[in-house]
């Protein structure tokens, strides 16, 4: 066993929103921005220490992860990186979530079923040697040599110098499950819990049927907290599929008066048959899943910056109303991204590896 240059926890570097990926003549590196969670790996030649970002410990419930990187790793480090899943089309988070869970003998099972891979992107120390003061540039590259030979469940990110493709990854990795490209400076030093990286996340828009509201909290028949979306399957069923709420309380006062006319205690109206607001899962429990049902006419255009499944991981953005789009229009068709084909052999030698 080696000392390792410092011990757990340590907060990771963050990065912050920008417009599009800078160019100002090189000095940077950038990567794909992977949809898993972060997670730093210490590993002092016997032990390995998995610390979520929020600086606990996830080792318990990747099991895979810490065998597998005590028996790849080649020498002691310390490494920065996301853990993630890998399904048939690319980055999954739903499975990732469904890995964290209480029972140890369903984290087992799991384990074996929906195994996780480690993604590397920084290296913080090797052996007793503290390297976050040294520029990135550095780190980078004794990353790749105190890492050559690592095999699944680990895995190092792609990266490039050059603007172009990184500009090409944008655009076509979103597919299979990216969300953007990260921007670092070759220059940098490590700088633990500040946003001293870029993230230039994709951003899309679809057209979606309004079919229910919350009140907004404490302002119940006064003022619209969140307007619930839609979209219609192949089978031409409504399904919820996030919401927006990114309105000024004057606007939120204002919908209560737009969306009056449309209300309705018609169960076939709202989502119908679909998946609906309140439907029961285990991240719902304790909160208030209470909605009021529309009847699905009005359509709305939202951004919003990734998919989860069938649904918008994140609340999206209000643009406009779209009075000239029929809702039956509103389908999962338009979100439809295909994997680019690099992407898919990268995500299939790792599993194969595996």
């Amino acid at each position: 066993m080696t000392p390792l240059a410092f011990q757990p926890p340590l907060e990771p570097m963050l990065a912050k929103n920008a417009d599009a990926i800078p160019d100002g003549g090189g000095g940077w590196l950038y990567e794909p921005k992977w949809d898993g969670f972060r997670t730093l790996v210490y590993f002092d030649g016997d032990e390995v220490y998995l610390q979520s970002r929020d600086l606990k410990p996830m080792g318990r419930y990747f099991p895979e992860l810490v065998s597998g990187l005590r028996e790849t790793l080649p020498t002691p480090v310390i490494l920065d990186g996301e853990v993630v899943v890998m399904g048939a089309a690319g980055l999954d988070f739903g499975l990732l979530q469904m890995r964290i869970h209480p029972a140890e003998s369903r984290i087992r099972k799991l384990s074996a079923e929906i195994p996780a891979t480690f993604v590397a992107f920084d290296l913080l120390a090797e052996g007793d040697e503290d390297l976050r003061t040294h520029p990135f540039e550095e780190r980078h590259r004794r990353l790749l040599a105190a890492t050559e030979g690592a095999a699944a469940p680990f895995v190092l990110t792609p990266s490039t110098e050059d603007r172009d493709l990184a500009q090409d990854w944008f655009t076509r990795f979103e597919g299979a499950g990216f969300d953007g490209v990260i921007a670092k400076r070759l220059s940098d030093r490590y700088q633990p819990g500040v946003r001293a990286m870029l993230k230039i996340k994709h951003l899309r828009t679809a057209d979606c049927v309004v079919a229910g509201f919350r009140w907004q909290a404490k302002y119940e028949d006064e003022a619209v907290g969140s307007l619930l979306l839609g979209l219609y399957d192949d089978a031409g069923v409504l399904h919820h599929v996030g919401h927006t709420s990114s309105f000024t309380m004057a606007k939120k006062r204002e919908l209560t008066a737009l969306l009056a006319p449309y209300r309705t205690e018609d169960d076939a109206d709202g989502f119908g048959g679909g998946r609906t607001p309140g439907a029961p899962s285990r991240w719902s429990s304790g909160k208030d899943v209470a909605w009021n049902r529309l009847r699905p006419e009005l359509v709305c255009e939202v951004s919003f910056d990734h998919l989860q499944g069938d649904r918008f991981r994140h609340g999206t953005t209000f643009q406009r109303w779209r009075p000239d789009k029929p809702p039956e229009d509103c389908t999962y068709s338009q979100l439809d991204v295909a994997a680019p084909a690099e992407l898919r052999e990268l995500l299939d030698d790792v599993r194969d590896r595996g």
